[in-house]
């Protein structure tokens, strides 16, 4: 999974490359669980994996207790944690290979 340089600086942090192999293992174990269940929908599994994720980011966001934290200030409060996730959301899917297809409804086509 190759994801852009500006998304992968703000948050990778000093332990390398936690940021890509956290991402290869949330594909390998959508692909683990895709092969072991055959019988479950992969939207289901997609959408169980996008909760846990949300879960877990929203955890590690939670602000500190200095009302003035400079570093939590862009998470500080529900509305802006919320703002944080859309933005990253977005920017992720718009980098992603998957995010345009040929069978997109209203594409233009050459």
């Amino acid at each position: 999974m190759v994801l852009s340089k500006q998304i992968k600086s703000e948050l990778q942090d000093d332990s390398g490359d936690a940021y890509d192999e956290a991402a290869r293992q949330v594909v390998d174990l959508a692909n683990r669980i895709a092969d072991e269940q055959q019988e479950a929908d992969l939207w289901d599994i997609s959408d169980g994996l996008l909760m846990g994720a949300i879960h877990y980011w929203l955890y590690t966001r939670q602000p500190c207790d200095d009302p003035m934290c400079e570093e939590c200030e862009p998470v500080s409060n529900p509305e802006q944690r919320l703002q944080e996730l859309h933005r990253l959301v977005d920017d992720f899917a718009k980098d992603s290979d998957y995010f345009q297809s040929a069978h997109d409804i209203k594409v233009g086509r050459a």
